[in-house]
C-alpha cells in the first residue's frame, strides 16, 4: 500500500538529519510555475513527497516506486502535476496560492534531502491612468513657458513602482523636474520647443509592467484660434446676458403670477356677494378655488379681475347679518 511509504518517508523527516536549501520563485495570476527538486549530484530518488507547508499544510504530490501520484484533496487539485523529474508544475494560478513549499526525496541508501520553496503570485500590471494638470502662472515663472503636474495611477494593485520617461529621438537634457509620492506625480516646466515631446509613465512589479503616454504640451497650450473667438471672450457675453434674462423672467413671474393658472393661496380678498349685502371678508384656505384673471382695460387705466371660486359640495350659502343666502357662481373682486 502506498499508506506505508508515506508514513516511513515522514519518520525519515523527522529522525534523521537533512538539508535545507531555499529559494524565492516569482509568477503571476494566470500563469504557471514551475517548482524545481534540485538534489545533489548522485543522489538517486527512491521517493519523495511534495507539500504546502503555509497558509496551510496540504500533502500535493508523491512519488513512490516508480508512480506518480497528485489526486490529494488540497487546493491544488488539478492543477498540479508531478514531471518524471520530481519538479512540480502548478496553475493556472490564483492570487492567494502564495506560500511555502517543500519537496522532501529519500535516496537508495536512505539519505534525505529537502528543499523548501517560497512562492509569491502577483496581479498583471494593468494600464496606467496619466492625467495632466496645468498649473498657474505666477511673476516667478520664466515667459513663454508652462509648468504641468503629470499624475499617474494604477488601480488595485499593490506592489509596484512607478517610473518616468520621455519620449524623444534627440536627448538635449532632461528640463527642470520632480518627483512627488514615490514616482507618482512629475513636475515639468515646458518650453516652445517642447511641443511634441512625449512623456511615458511606467507601472511594474516583479513579473509585469505597462505603460502610458501623453503630450503634456498639449494640454497646456491653448490659445484662441485666429477670427474664432475664445472661452474668456465668449464668457464675457454670456454671462451678462444670462443674468439679464433671469432678471426679466423673475420680473414677468412675479408681474403675471395672479393670473398664470389655477391658485390656492392663503391671503384676503375683498368681495362683492351682492350689491344689497354688506362687504364680506372670504379666507381663501377655507375655499378650493381656480382664478381665471381677464383684464379689461378702461380707458386705459382700470384692470378688474373676474374671479370664478368653486365651493366644497358641503358648503353651500353662506350666513350673513342672519340672513341665508345663496351663493352666486361669479364675482367682481374688488381692487
Amino acid at each position: 500500500m502506498a499508506m506505508r511509504p508515506l508514513w516511513s518517508l515522514l519518520l525519515w523527516e523527522a529522525l534523521l538529519p537533512i538539508t535545507v536549501t531555499g529559494a524565492q520563485v516569482l509568477s503571476k495570476v494566470g500563469g504557471s510555475v514551475l517548482l524545481v527538486a534540485a538534489r545533489p549530484p548522485g543522489f538517486q530518488v527512491r521517493e519523495a513527497i511534495w507539500r504546502s507547508l503555509w497558509p496551510s499544510e496540504e500533502l500535493l504530490a508523491t512519488f513512490f516506486r516508480g508512480s506518480l501520484e497528485t489526486l490529494y484533496h488540497s487546493r491544488f487539485l488539478g492543477r498540479a502535476q508531478l514531471h518524471s523529474n520530481l519538479s512540480l508544475e502548478l496553475g493556472p494560478l490564483e492570487s492567494g496560492d502564495s506560500g511555502n513549499f517543500s519537496v522532501l526525496m529519500v535516496d537508495t541508501r536512505g539519505q534525505t534531502w529537502t528543499q523548501t520553496l517560497q512562492l509569491k503570485v502577483y496581479d498583471a500590471v494593468p494600464r496606467p491612468v496619466v492625467q495632466v494638470f496645468i498649473a498657474v502662472g505666477g511673476d516667478a515663472q520664466p515667459p513663454k513657458t508652462c509648468q504641468v503636474f503629470l499624475s499617474c495611477w494604477a488601480p488595485n494593485i499593490s506592489e509596484i513602482t512607478y517610473s518616468w520617461r520621455r519620449e524623444t529621438t534627440m536627448d538635449f537634457g532632461m528640463e527642470p523636474h520632480s518627483l512627488f509620492t514615490d514616482g507618482q506625480l512629475l513636475s515639468v516646466s515646458l518650453g516652445p520647443g517642447d511641443r511634441g515631446v512625449a512623456y511615458s509613465c511606467i507601472v511594474s512589479n516583479p513579473v509585469s509592467w505597462d505603460l502610458a503616454t501623453v503630450t503634456p504640451w498639449d494640454s497646456c497650450h491653448h490659445e484662441a484660434a485666429p477670427g474664432k473667438a475664445s472661452y474668456k471672450d465668449v464668457l464675457l457675453v454670456a454671462v451678462p446676458v444670462s443674468l439679464l434674462l433671469m432678471l426679466v423672467t423673475l420680473f414677468s413671474a412675479w408681474h403675471w403670477g395672479p393670473c398664470s393658472g389655477p391658485h390656492r393661496r392663503s391671503k384676503q380678498l375683498w368681495m362683492r356677494w351682492d350689491p344689497q349685502l354688506s362687504l364680506h371678508k372670504v379666507t381663501f384656505s377655507n375655499l378650493i378655488s381656480t382664478v381665471v384673471c381677464t383684464v379689461v382695460y378702461q380707458g386705459l387705466a382700470e384692470q378688474i379681475h373676474t374671479a370664478q371660486i368653486k365651493f366644497p359640495s358641503s358648503m353651500t350659502h353662506l350666513s350673513t347679518s342672519g340672513l341665508m343666502n345663496p351663493l352666486p357662481k361669479k364675482h367682481k373682486v374688488l381692487p
